[in-house]
């Protein structure tokens, strides 16, 4: 399974073709979401910082809008769509899988979903021992 399928929440391994574990995947509603910003906007990117105001909402930007550094760290894919992590943020949860859904409300200012009602949301659930044994090595700080 690839990561821009969609995968249930509550699967103990979410996995790559690989068998490698997936750091990053999507709901349904994520990912219809993905397509609706996709249509209008083009290629679409995610960044979930680290910042005391940003919480559990990812902002999501048209690609080239936001520039990532060596400050930041890619996740994966999710929709076809790169998901990045400032590096601060993903030394905290760098034992997390993110399930990215969709609630209902306001999406972050700059944050595409703005203004249709609903947005962005990660849900987490700690990697088992075995998946963090298997994601030793990966994303390297």
């Amino acid at each position: 399974m690839n990561s821009d399928q969609t995968l249930d929440a509550n699967v103990a391994e979410q996995a790559g073709a690989d068998g490698t574990p997936l750091r990053v995947t999507a709901t349904p509603a994520a990912l219809a979401l993905i397509d609706e910003l996709r249509s209008e906007y083009g290629p679409v990117m995610f960044h979930q910082s680290g910042g005391c105001c940003d919480g559990s909402s990812p902002m999501c930007y048209p690609v080239g809008d936001f520039l990532v550094s060596d400050g930041d760290v890619r996740l994966g894919t999710v929709g076809g769509a790169e998901f990045f992590i400032s590096r601060s943020q993903f030394e905290v949860w760098k034992h997390t899988h993110l399930l990215l859904d969709v609630v209902p409300g306001r999406g972050g200012m700059f944050s595409l979903e703005n203004g249709r009602e609903k947005r962005f949301h990660i849900r987490s659930r700690l990697f088992s021992d075995a998946e963090n044994r298997a994601l030793e090595g990966a994303c390297k700080l």
